[in-house]
């Protein structure tokens, strides 16, 4: 299988373990992480495509680092983890995990489930486009990586899960506040406009030929904002 996979334990036999699991199950990729801070390298490092994450770890626990994971990927996460309690396993999945199997576990249930969400995964992008392209930009979805004329541009974390929200709803007016919501998950948040707008000036300055007179991000006034979609040509 070409999915790699990132193993964030710092139980040493148990890497071990899941290891040859994951070595006999085909996944020829597999990284592991034994504290928070070495996971965090790893994501930004490595292609991962999925993650298994333990909730106590040396520096850190897993639902915090799962949703520091969160900012910058959108990797599927499973939590591997002695905790059982349900509010455990709901804490779990409010912070961003996919699913949740708890120690002691079966070998091969833990083979099934990393099977499941890679080929739901899998299904998921075939139907999707992985790029949004017009005659100034391309974002491309599955390499977090905007071009503009011809040149990649640094893009951080929020400011790509905006433009890739908006590119992939061209022509629809978004509330300030829906936008927050969709990016940040939130809506409760003080100053919330003002992020919004920050995050789309700083977008305008990497995408429009004229940032004072956006030929793309454009500010319906009294609505919200759009991404205009007549300068979109197909993907090559």
């Amino acid at each position: 299988m070409n999915e790699s996979i990132l193993i964030i334990e710092d139980e040493v036999g148990l890497i071990k373990m899941l290891k040859r699991l994951l070595d006999k199950e085909g996944f020829k990729e597999i990284y592991q992480a034994e504290s928070g801070t070495e996971a965090l390298k790893s994501v930004k490092e490595h292609r991962i495509d999925l993650i298994l994450l333990d909730v106590m770890l040396p520096d850190t626990n897993g639902f915090d680092l799962c949703q520091q994971i969160r900012e910058i990927s959108d990797v599927p996460i499973i939590f591997l983890t002695a905790r059982t309690t349900d509010i455990d396993k709901l804490t779990g999945f409010s912070m961003g995990g996919d699913d949740y199997i708890t120690k002691p576990f079966n070998p091969l249930e833990v083979a099934a489930r990393i099977k499941a969400i890679l080929h739901r995964q899998r299904k998921a992008m075939t139907g999707m486009a992985k790029v949004f392209q017009t005659e100034r930009f391309a974002l491309y979805y599955d390499q977090a990586k905007l071009i503009v004329d011809g040149k990649e541009v640094n893009c951080p974390a929020k400011e790509f899960q905006l433009l890739k929200f908006m590119c992939q709803h061209p022509n629809q007016v978004f509330r300030v506040d829906y936008l927050y919501e969709k990016v940040w998950g939130d809506y409760s948040i003080v100053g919330k406009e003002n992020t919004v707008m920050v995050h789309i000036s700083r977008l305008r300055q990497k995408i429009e030929k004229d940032p004072k007179h956006p030929e793309y991000l454009i500010n319906v006034r009294g609505l919200g904002y759009m991404l205009n979609h007549e300068n979109q040509r197909s993907p090559q």
